[in-house]
């Protein structure tokens, strides 16, 4: 099932249980996925690998909001924003642990036999590629940073 179609499902969901939080957010994923559906010129749907970027830069932008929300004392204004992200994230895949990141990481720094921060963007490409969709870019980064250091 595509993932159009999940969210159409989980819209219907949130409507008929009037979740206002679950239907904004559903209604900002789907018009994203609609506006990318139209800037790639095709009307077929876009890749898998699409729409799970996608989600996750929706699901950053949430929890970016928030954090700013929260440096300037307006929790009521981050709560929603981190709901939303929480309800985003139910269609990203599984995320890997830090621990499953590092295992990865340090099998990519052995293949390559990268030893210096010289060869981060070598490890990174490899390692992003390796892990799209199952972790954030962050996460990657900080690992590699710790296993090149």
């Amino acid at each position: 099932m595509s993932l159009q179609t999940e969210i159409m499902k989980a819209m219907k969901v949130a409507m008929k249980e009037k979740d206002t939080q679950a239907l904004e957010a559903l209604r900002s994923v789907k018009s994203a996925l609609l506006l990318a559906q139209t800037e790639s010129g095709s009307k077929t749907e876009i890749s898998e690998a699409d729409e799970i970027k996608l989600l996750q830069k929706q699901v950053k932008q949430r929890k970016d909001s928030a954090a700013l929300y929260k440096e300037q004392g307006r929790d009521d204004l981050a709560e929603p924003e981190l709901a939303q992200a929480k309800i985003i994230e139910q269609f990203l895949p599984q995320q890997l642990s830090k621990e499953e990141v590092e295992k990865i990481v340090n099998e990519i720094v052995a293949e390559t036999g990268a030893s210096s921060m010289g060869d981060m963007g070598k490890v990174m490409g490899l390692a992003s590629k390796k892990l799209a969709g199952r972790a954030d870019g962050k996460t990657i980064s900080t690992v590699v940073k710790s296993k090149l250091s």
